[in-house]
């Protein structure tokens, strides 16, 4: 749903994109990226594609963290903290299926 704000140009978001000095195509390149992430992580396989997307959205949440803590006049930077925090239990306790199987080393 939150993408969905980000695609439509919601007045909230793109003050919040201003306010924190950061151009509007993140947003839409953002609105695009995380429902794409999400999928990937809630569908069986693709295990390589599940580290990449695990990766993106850790990236996204710290700079979402690192940015509202920065830009916010209150304490916002807590939801993305909060959610970095269960994106990380998730990653660990992920069962053997959804990991990337070791490969000899090059």
């Amino acid at each position: 749903m939150g993408s969905l704000t980000y695609l439509t140009g919601s007045e909230q978001v793109v003050s919040g994109f201003a306010r924190a000095g950061y151009p509007q195509y993140l947003r839409i390149i953002l609105g695009i990226a995380k429902p794409v992430a999400a999928i990937v992580l809630l569908i069986p396989g693709f295990a390589l594609l599940k580290e990449w997307a695990y990766a993106g959205v850790t990236f996204a949440l710290c700079m979402a963290t690192i940015s509202s803590y920065v830009s916010e006049p209150h304490p916002k930077w807590i939801m993305p903290l909060v959610l970095l925090v269960l994106v990380a239990v998730s990653y660990l306790i992920r069962p053997p299926n959804r990991r990337v199987a070791p490969g000899p080393h090059i």
